[in-house]
């Protein structure tokens, strides 16, 4: 197996987490459109490298998600923290037609990478397929309830898809889910 290097996977996974770190339940006519609404606001969380050369590494990530106003999709600004070191990171994806684009940290003309697809599969999950030059792989996040999520990510090595991070988000503000919060 190719070995993977942390500053090439630590985005990749964060590429991955942000557009997920915005998905909770989908209730309603337009279920992608609340699958993102629901679950705005504060996250933060750990996560781990589980494969390649910096297998074991832990990673905690924060983030404040927003959805653009009108659009199906999502932005995500925060930062993941490696031992001392801390990394900004953004990301926005956006329903563009059957599919949504978008990128991280520019995408792969910058120093990110591309979001090339993906979809909402039902209440509880969202896939998003993901790119930089010869690095492809897919994330896969589960919402086992409103407030707490966890992430998959995988790059394909020789033609098979190789978990290579695992992420547990929680929310930390008091956004309510489903329900009209009182002013």
């Amino acid at each position: 197996m190719k070995s993977v290097n942390l500053y090439s996977v630590l985005p990749l996974a964060v590429a991955v987490v942000a557009p997920l770190a915005l998905a909770g339940k989908a209730l309603g006519a337009e279920p992608d459109k609340q699958f993102f609404r629901s679950v705005e606001g504060k996250w933060v969380g750990p996560g781990e490298i589980v494969a390649g050369k910096y297998k074991g590494t832990k990673f905690t990530c924060n983030f404040n998600g927003t959805t653009p106003d009108g659009k199906t999709g999502m932005t995500l600004d925060g930062d993941c923290r490696v031992g001392v070191f801390t990394q900004k990171m953004s990301a926005t994806v956006e329903r563009k037609g059957r599919d949504y684009k978008g990128n991280f940290m520019g995408g792969s003309s910058g120093n990110g990478l591309d979001i090339i697809g993906g979809n909402v599969v039902d209440a509880q999950k969202v896939v998003f397929t993901i790119n930089r030059n010869q690095l492809n792989g897919v994330m896969q996040a589960r919402i086992p309830d409103d407030n707490s999520m966890t992430v998959t990510v995988a790059v394909r090595v020789n033609k098979q898809l190789v978990p290579v991070i695992g992420m547990s988000l929680k929310r930390v503000d008091t956004v309510e889910v489903g329900s009209i919060a009182p002013n």
